[in-house]
């Protein structure tokens, strides 16, 4: 069976809707299952209802990554967006044909400079993680490309400055707090480091907008059920491996002036993306309670011996420590309407039940170490400056956060940390290096010396926790607890 491409997408039969060519006016940093299942998906529907005629050009935000097979398929993948929608199933196709290319920097940067100073280039997206927004005096100009992702941006910022292109609209979609406040200051650090014209930074702060963006859609990406992928690709007459999925749910909401809904294409084509003067209240209320569930209790459950969402939700113990985490924990510390914070809790619960979707636990665990910091530890240092005690299932999710990481270390290799399941299989944990090589050089730490030092680590925590009165105790305790009776004793005592 043929990779699917143009050619072979007309082959087979598709009456769905597709755009071959238009020009490009996105510059996407990130090429991953999230953004082409959310922005890009965003941007075909525009294309479709609102007439945009635009594509978007990905850059490889990482040495490894996407790029050939994207250029192989010349941009297009099958997207499967499933869930329920007022009370149905939906299990919907797309054929996405909003991507032109994709271009890897580390071998192809005069590419991406080329595409800076289109005449075309209106939009500039990002999705780096959360480690990805930071500054590094290690990024120089000449670096080709520099290491950092604002180090690039400023580079290709520059680059349009100088042709005597007009700005652009910044769209950041990390999940940190004010992602495109934090991605600016990061580019005025480096026109200082770089020592570029001041005509520059008058140009970046008058001629282009940096929105903080908050996006909400699961995305568990491919399908790795092989007898499925073998079914799907008889229907669809094609072979796919850059084949997404998401949940049906989505909703992106972008910081920024009223006259930002004229220059985008979002509202005319009726997408659920919206413009508003403060995206804080939206982004607390998903980051706490939707993402802070997920990293709340996701590595624990996988050391617990589950592997996907769906499963958690179906063990009482694990659910029940999710909801006293969320209705007792997180929302209480949450300065927003409250009805609507349990309202939105509440469908938390069914979108994690997604019947369509194995989410994976492991493929959530990613940087785990910064999402603790950006999801959950602004709740529980909120919850213990309130209430005067430590939360019972944040402080057992940190404690459950150290055993994923330090549980029968292997080895650390180029893919990451190996370690393995109380008696089963060994996993790979993906994180900052400096994070890795932590762990990997503690593993022989009693639990008392692990906790001491990862606690007291304020390069992960931007402060040193073992000052919060009894965390460290009783994380040290937790710790223990889970080594010798299980991940599910350590939550069930939480409750």
């Amino acid at each position: 069976m043929e990779l699917l491409n143009y050619d072979v997408l007309k082959k087979s039969g598709y009456q769905g809707y597709i755009l071959e060519n238009a020009p490009e006016k996105v510059m996407q940093f990130g090429e991953g299952n999230f953004l082409r299942a959310f922005v890009d998906y965003f941007f075909d529907i525009a294309n479709e209802k609102a007439g945009w005629n635009g594509k978007a050009a990905l850059v490889q935000p990482i040495a490894m990554g996407l790029t050939e097979l994207i250029n192989r398929q010349e941009g297009l993948y099958t997207l499967y967006l499933r869930g329920r929608e007022n009370g149905q199933k939906v299990d919907d196709k797309r054929v996405i044909s909003s991507v032109s290319r994709c271009m890897n920097p580390y071998g192809e940067w005069d590419k991406v400079l080329e595409l800076a100073v289109s005449d075309d280039l209106e939009i500039i997206v990002s999705n780096t993680t959360e480690a990805g927004i930071v500054h590094d005096t290690e990024s120089t100009f000449d670096q080709v490309p520099p290491i950092t992702f604002p180090a690039k941006l400023t580079r290709v910022l520059y680059e349009r400055f100088k042709a005597g292109k007009p700005g652009i609209i910044m769209l950041s979609c990390e999940l940190i707090d004010n992602n495109g406040k934090e991605l600016l200051k990061c580019v005025h650090q480096y026109i200082d480091d770089w020592k570029l014209p001041e005509d520059f930074r008058r140009w970046i702060d008058e001629e282009n907008i940096f929105c903080s963006t908050l996006v909400d859609r699961i995305v568990p990406g491919r399908i790795r059920d092989q007898e499925e992928v073998k079914r799907l690709n008889e229907i669809n007459g094609y072979e796919d491996p850059l084949t997404d999925v998401g949940e049906i749910f989505g909703i992106w909401v972008i910081e920024g002036p009223a006259s930002l809904e004229d220059r985008l294409p979002f509202k005319k084509a009726g997408v659920p993306v919206i413009v508003v003067p403060d995206v804080t209240p939206y982004k607390k209320r998903k980051v706490r309670i939707l993402n802070g569930a997920h990293t709340g209790f996701v590595p624990g459950a996988y050391l617990a011996g589950f592997d996907i969402v769906r499963e958690c939700m179906e063990n009482e113990t694990i659910l029940n420590y999710m909801n006293k985490m969320l209705y007792e924990e997180v929302i209480p510390t949450l300065p927003l309407d409250k009805d609507d914070c349990r309202q939105f809790a509440a469908a938390v619960q069914d979108r994690f039940n997604n019947p369509f979707v194995n989410h994976e636990l492991m493929s959530i665990t990613l940087n785990s170490t910064s999402k603790w910091r950006a999801r959950n530890m602004p709740t529980f240092l909120d919850y213990v400056q309130e209430k005067g005690s430590l939360p019972a299932c944040l402080t057992t999710s940190f404690a459950a956060y150290a055993a994923f990481y330090s549980n029968d270390v292997q080895a650390l290799t180029e893919q990451g940390l190996v370690c393995r399941r109380p008696k089963g299989n060994e996993y790979t944990i993906s994180d900052d290096r400096k994070v890795l090589e932590f762990f990997y050089n503690h593993k022989d730490d009693s639990e008392e010396a692990l906790m001491h030092a990862l606690m007291s680590c304020t390069d992960f925590w931007g402060q040193d926790l073992t000052e919060v009165p009894g965390f460290e105790a009783e994380a040290v305790r937790i710790l223990k607890q889970i080594r010798t009776e299980g991940v599910l004793a350590a939550y069930k005592a939480a409750l």
